[in-house]
């Protein structure tokens, strides 16, 4: 927020200044378009910037046909919104209806159409947007850092998470606030949000997997929900518990790899087939114990499978960007 606040305040000195040098009446307005045009990604800078000029002219241009035709009244300008705004809006150039009402208020101030006062309204347009964009484009804050460390976060949060399933599993008398859950989230949710400002900040030179590496924790995060319920299902102690808390150890640490490793899964397929050779269980509790681990795994499987399918297309799109960076 400090930053757009300096970056606004500087494009409105600017466009004031250039606005009183080339001789536009009122100079200070260049300054509210200005403070109109400063966006927090470069992306939307352009993009706004260019719907609130396309509109503004838009509206500048209808607002001379209704004066001209009807005259400079307060209920002709009720008739320019009630034209305008639904027109704008079908359009998708609603980000440009307070910068064209700025302008058209002008004109109803100067209380005539001439080719110089419609010029002088282009030229405030051009100097107060214009100014705004030259500041987005100049300087947006860098996120690579942030986003790495929140990438850090995350995937040491989920080794803790898997580390105490693998202790419950173990012990089912363990108990575990699961604050893991909520911290690993929330991170997800700041890095989702950083990893698209980051984009539209820099078009030209984006690290594209980062988007695909949020996505692929948020679609984890849901199986490690259901991971959890299974987990909270046992009450009870089997041996295949012990095998199934080794494989949870083995990938919370594989979670740190930027690569699918794969190896959990094989021992996941091998640990089924166990399973399916076993005799029938003896026991109400046995079954239910079985049955839970067997859910359990297939929650595993499934975690593995978003590993594989978004880690390979992570490092996909980092061999293109870089393969694009050679060329």
């Amino acid at each position: 927020m400090g930053i757009r606040v300096i970056k606004t305040a500087i494009a409105t000195i600017i466009a004031i200044y250039l606005a009183s040098y080339f001789d536009l009446q009122p100079a200070l307005s260049a300054g509210i378009l200005a403070i109109l045009g400063v966006e927090v990604t470069r992306m939307q800078g352009l993009t706004k910037t260019a719907a609130r000029f396309i509109a503004s002219v838009l509206g500048l241009g209808l607002a001379s046909l209704i004066f001209v035709t009807l005259g400079f009244y307060y209920w002709t300008v009720a008739i320019f919104i009630l034209i305008s705004f639904p027109i704008l809006s079908r359009f998708n150039l609603k980000e440009g209806i307070v910068t064209g009402c700025v302008i058209v208020f002008h004109l109803y101030t100067f209380g005539e159409v001439t080719f110089a006062i419609v010029w002088n309204e282009i030229g405030l347009l051009l100097v107060g947007l214009g100014s705004a964009t030259i500041i987005n484009m100049l300087y947006m804050p860098k996120d690579a850092e942030s986003i790495q460390k929140l990438r850090v976060e995350i995937d040491e949060q989920y080794c803790v998470i898997f580390d105490k399933m693998a202790i419950t599993l173990r012990d089912h008398t363990y108990l575990w606030s699961g604050e893991e859950l909520l911290k690993a989230d929330a991170a997800i949710k700041k890095g989702s949000v950083l990893s698209i400002r980051s984009k539209e900040n820099n078009f030209w030179n984006f690290e594209a997997y980062w988007s695909t590496y949020f996505e692929m924790r948020r679609q984890q995060l849901d199986s490690i929900d259901q991971m959890m319920e299974k987990v909270a299902l046992i009450n009870g102690h089997l041996k295949h518990s012990d095998l199934i808390a080794d494989l949870l150890e083995q990938l919370g640490q594989d979670t740190r790899s930027k690569i699918y490793v794969g190896e959990v899964k094989d021992k996941l397929q091998q640990l089924g087939e166990q399973f399916r050779d076993m005799p029938l269980p003896r026991t109400r509790d046995e079954f239910e114990i079985r049955a839970s681990l067997l859910m359990l795994m297939h929650e595993m499987n499934r975690y593995l499978d978003i590993a594989k399918r978004l880690k390979q297309k992570k490092e996909h799109d980092k061999k293109a960007l870089q393969a694009e960076r050679v060329e």
